[in-house]
Protein backbone atom coordinates (compact mmCIF):
# COMPACT_ATOMS: atom_id res chain seq x y z
CA UNK A 1 0.00 0.00 0.00
CA UNK A 2 1.25 3.43 -0.86
CA UNK A 3 2.11 5.93 1.84
CA UNK A 4 -0.17 8.46 0.13
CA UNK A 5 -3.88 7.89 -0.29
CA UNK A 6 -4.20 10.26 -3.22
CA UNK A 7 -2.86 10.64 -6.72
CA UNK A 8 0.13 12.98 -6.80
CA UNK A 9 0.02 13.21 -10.59
CA UNK A 10 3.55 11.94 -11.14
CA UNK A 11 3.83 10.75 -14.73
CA UNK A 12 6.48 9.61 -17.15
CA UNK A 13 5.85 12.76 -19.21
CA UNK A 14 6.20 15.04 -16.20
CA UNK A 15 9.38 13.50 -14.82
CA UNK A 16 11.03 13.25 -18.25
CA UNK A 17 10.27 16.89 -18.99
CA UNK A 18 11.51 17.88 -15.54
CA UNK A 19 14.78 16.02 -16.05
CA UNK A 20 15.47 17.56 -19.45
CA UNK A 21 14.52 21.05 -18.21
CA UNK A 22 16.86 20.64 -15.24
CA UNK A 23 19.76 19.85 -17.57
CA UNK A 24 18.85 22.85 -19.74
CA UNK A 25 18.67 25.16 -16.74
CA UNK A 26 22.02 23.90 -15.51
CA UNK A 27 23.63 24.53 -18.90
CA UNK A 28 22.12 28.02 -19.04
CA UNK A 29 23.30 28.70 -15.47
CA UNK A 30 26.85 27.64 -16.34
CA UNK A 31 26.60 29.95 -19.35
CA UNK A 32 25.63 32.86 -17.12
CA UNK A 33 28.51 32.14 -14.73
CA UNK A 34 31.05 31.86 -17.57
CA UNK A 35 29.50 34.70 -19.57
CA UNK A 36 28.99 32.43 -22.58
CA UNK A 37 26.15 33.35 -24.90
CA UNK A 38 26.55 29.96 -26.61
CA UNK A 39 25.90 28.05 -23.36
CA UNK A 40 23.00 30.31 -22.39
CA UNK A 41 21.38 29.81 -25.79
CA UNK A 42 22.06 26.08 -25.70
CA UNK A 43 20.52 25.79 -22.24
CA UNK A 44 17.41 27.67 -23.32
CA UNK A 45 17.19 25.44 -26.39
CA UNK A 46 17.32 22.35 -24.18
CA UNK A 47 14.52 23.78 -22.02
CA UNK A 48 12.44 24.32 -25.18
CA UNK A 49 13.07 20.71 -26.17
CA UNK A 50 11.85 19.59 -22.73
CA UNK A 51 8.51 21.29 -23.39
CA UNK A 52 8.14 19.52 -26.73
CA UNK A 53 9.14 16.13 -25.31
CA UNK A 54 6.70 16.49 -22.41
CA UNK A 55 3.92 17.47 -24.79
CA UNK A 56 4.63 14.54 -27.11
CA UNK A 57 4.66 12.08 -24.20
CA UNK A 58 1.41 13.56 -22.86
CA UNK A 59 -0.29 13.11 -26.23
CA UNK A 60 0.85 9.47 -26.44
CA UNK A 61 -0.75 8.71 -23.08
CA UNK A 62 2.20 9.01 -20.70
CA UNK A 63 0.84 12.21 -19.15
CA UNK A 64 -2.46 12.50 -17.34
CA UNK A 65 -5.08 15.23 -17.16
CA UNK A 66 -5.42 17.43 -14.10
CA UNK A 67 -7.97 16.52 -11.49
CA UNK A 68 -9.15 13.32 -9.86
CA UNK A 69 -8.48 9.95 -11.47
CA UNK A 70 -9.53 6.40 -10.68
CA UNK A 71 -7.24 4.51 -8.34
CA UNK A 72 -6.11 2.22 -11.19
CA UNK A 73 -4.70 5.28 -12.97
CA UNK A 74 -2.58 6.45 -10.01
CA UNK A 75 0.58 4.57 -10.96
CA UNK A 76 3.35 6.48 -12.71
CA UNK A 77 3.83 3.81 -15.36
CA UNK A 78 0.14 3.54 -16.27
CA UNK A 79 -0.81 4.98 -19.63
CA UNK A 80 -3.86 7.21 -19.84
CA UNK A 81 -6.57 5.55 -21.97
CA UNK A 82 -8.38 8.85 -22.61
CA UNK A 83 -5.39 10.59 -24.22
CA UNK A 84 -6.49 9.83 -27.80
CA UNK A 85 -9.77 11.70 -27.37
CA UNK A 86 -8.15 14.64 -25.59
CA UNK A 87 -8.59 15.87 -22.05
CA UNK A 88 -11.23 18.43 -21.18
CA UNK A 89 -9.61 21.76 -20.32
CA UNK A 90 -6.13 20.60 -21.39
CA UNK A 91 -4.20 23.25 -23.32
CA UNK A 92 -1.79 20.66 -24.75
CA UNK A 93 -4.64 18.57 -26.13
CA UNK A 94 -6.34 21.64 -27.58
CA UNK A 95 -3.13 22.71 -29.31
CA UNK A 96 -2.95 19.23 -30.85
CA UNK A 97 -6.55 19.54 -32.06
CA UNK A 98 -7.92 16.92 -29.67
CA UNK A 99 -11.08 17.15 -27.62
CA UNK A 100 -12.77 19.65 -29.95
CA UNK A 101 -15.26 17.07 -31.20
CA UNK A 102 -16.61 16.65 -27.69
CA UNK A 103 -17.23 20.40 -27.37
CA UNK A 104 -19.05 20.48 -30.70
CA UNK A 105 -21.23 17.53 -29.65
CA UNK A 106 -22.08 19.17 -26.31
CA UNK A 107 -23.08 22.40 -28.05
CA UNK A 108 -25.29 20.49 -30.48
CA UNK A 109 -27.06 18.78 -27.58
CA UNK A 110 -27.57 22.15 -25.87
CA UNK A 111 -28.96 23.70 -29.07
CA UNK A 112 -31.41 20.83 -29.50
CA UNK A 113 -32.52 21.22 -25.89
CA UNK A 114 -33.08 24.96 -26.36
CA UNK A 115 -35.09 24.34 -29.55
CA UNK A 116 -37.29 21.90 -27.61
CA UNK A 117 -37.85 24.51 -24.89
CA UNK A 118 -35.77 22.89 -22.19
CA UNK A 119 -33.87 25.01 -19.71
CA UNK A 120 -30.12 24.59 -20.16
CA UNK A 121 -27.86 25.37 -17.24
CA UNK A 122 -24.20 26.00 -17.93
CA UNK A 123 -21.44 25.84 -15.40
CA UNK A 124 -19.59 29.08 -15.05
CA UNK A 125 -15.90 29.11 -15.91
CA UNK A 126 -13.46 29.34 -13.00
CA UNK A 127 -11.81 32.69 -12.41
CA UNK A 128 -9.15 33.41 -14.99
CA UNK A 129 -10.56 31.01 -17.58
CA UNK A 130 -12.96 31.57 -20.42
CA UNK A 131 -15.90 29.38 -21.22
CA UNK A 132 -15.93 27.59 -24.55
Amino acid sequence: MSAHQYDEGHTVAGWTGFGIATVGSTVAGVGVCTVSALLIGGGLGIVAVSVLVTWALHLTGWGKPPGRRDREQWGMRVRDPSARAGHAGCVGCRLAGRGRGRVVEERAVEERAVEEGAVVSRESAPAGETAG
